[in-house]
């Protein structure tokens, strides 16, 4: 319960006693004791008040020593967005800088983290409380590993977290990027959207599943690999995971340069893609609202059974207005209208932002449970 507090208080997405019981559904005495504990520990503090709907003014609540902050990197193929993370789900200092993924981590890692460095020497080196990064693939949790990443060439089995923490001396966060976009954005959306889908739709496709108002990992870290779901359409066209006829293999921006090249356009980037789409090429365009309906196909089935209050788009094809309306047209199509009655589906609201966002809020969240169990005694993992 302690960990979960300070959780809420860390995202913003609560600053009293009361919102902290209707988020967890618990009883203001177990909340009031919970907070009493973080006071007394100096992990929580108490300032001014809120405005009150009727009663007794409420305290409001946040973080002791609350002007800590994360520095946070979300890796891209040749690129890494980097920024500062605030407390309360606050974003600064926002670049982009290169980064070669397919180098390895021995050779691209060193670099980004001396520009993190210096990131956080602008704003107080002695409150860096943890370091959060993105990763385009699946991330073992337990081991602070990437496992089996199909477009990351030498990082399998990597100790990325261990290497982070060695360098900066305070706790490190590595989250799949898709993980860390449905928690960025799930931060900002309004509280009553308990349950949703993030889609990052890029070169690769993946999703992060909020459930309950926590990110679903599911029982062995994956929950959300929706990009190797087979789809007739695909046939059997080689998937980079080893298999064939996979979603990625059709709605993918890299399956796109691979269907327009065969059409005999000059494209190398999902980045080119996106160009002759926002140009209105007739070729692109049709491409592109294709992709977006087999991806809405296979939504439609997560949609029908989770019945989420939101899907949310996010990734570089989500700039595309004809992807987007594709894959909401599918959506209405392929599900029950009681699913969708209600369902938001919109583009992240965070854009670009939001894994960073989210790796941020990773990296506070181990640092508040280290700085928990090494108060409380509790080791326990």
């Amino acid at each position: 319960m302690a960990e979960r507090v300070l959780e809420l208080l860390a995202s913003g997405q609560a600053s009293t006693r009361t919102e902290l019981a209707g988020l967890l559904a618990a009883a203001p005495s177990t909340i009031s004791f919970t907070v009493s504990q973080l006071l007394a520990l100096g992990l929580v503090a108490e300032e001014g008040t809120v405005t009150s709907t009727g009663g007794r003014p409420r305290k409001a609540l946040r973080l002791g020593g609350s002007d800590g902050f994360a520095v946070a990197a979300e890796l891209g193929g040749r690129h890494a967005h980097i920024g500062v993370v605030l407390a309360g789900g606050g974003l600064t200092d926002v670049s982009t800088v290169p980064f070669a993924t397919d180098e390895g981590p021995e050779a691209a890692l060193p670099g980004l983290a001396a520009t993190l460095e210096t990131l956080a020497e602008q704003h107080g080196r002695h409150v860096l409380k943890g370091v959060g990064l993105s990763l385009p693939g699946p991330v073992d949790l337990a081991s602070g590993v990437v496992t089996l990443p199909s477009r990351m060439p030498g990082w399998n089995r990597f100790p990325v977290r261990a290497w982070l923490e060695d360098r900066f001396g305070v706790p490190a966060a590595i989250e799949n990027d898709a993980n860390c976009m449905a928690v960025g954005e799930h931060i900002v959306q309004p509280a009553e959207r308990r349950q949703s889908i993030m889609v990052k739709a890029g070169t690769a496709i993946g999703a992060g599943v909020i459930a309950d108002g926590r990110l679903y990992r599911g029982g062995s870290g994956v929950a959300g690999e929706i990009t190797h779901v087979r789809v007739e359409a695909a046939h059997d066209i080689p998937c980079s995971c080893g298999n064939t006829g996979c979603l990625e293999t059709v709605a993918s921006g890299a399956a796109l340069v691979r269907i327009l090249r065969e059409r005999g356009l000059g494209v190398t980037s999902t980045e080119d893609v996106v160009r002759l789409a926002s140009d209105a090429d007739p070729e692109t365009t049709r491409a592109v609202r294709q992709a977006g309906r087999y991806l809405g196909m296979v939504l439609a089935a997560n949609v029908n059974f989770f019945n989420p209050d939101a899907v949310y788009l996010g990734g570089i094809l989500s700039t595309l207005e004809p992807f987007v309306a594709a894959v909401r047209s599918q959506l209405y199509e392929g599900c029950h209208p009681l699913v969708t009655e209600h369902l938001a589906i919109e583009r992240a609201s965070l854009g670009a932002d939001a894994g960073l966002v989210g790796a941020g809020q990773f990296a506070l969240q181990r640092a508040l449970a280290e700085a928990l169990r090494a108060v409380t005694g509790n080791h326990h993992p």
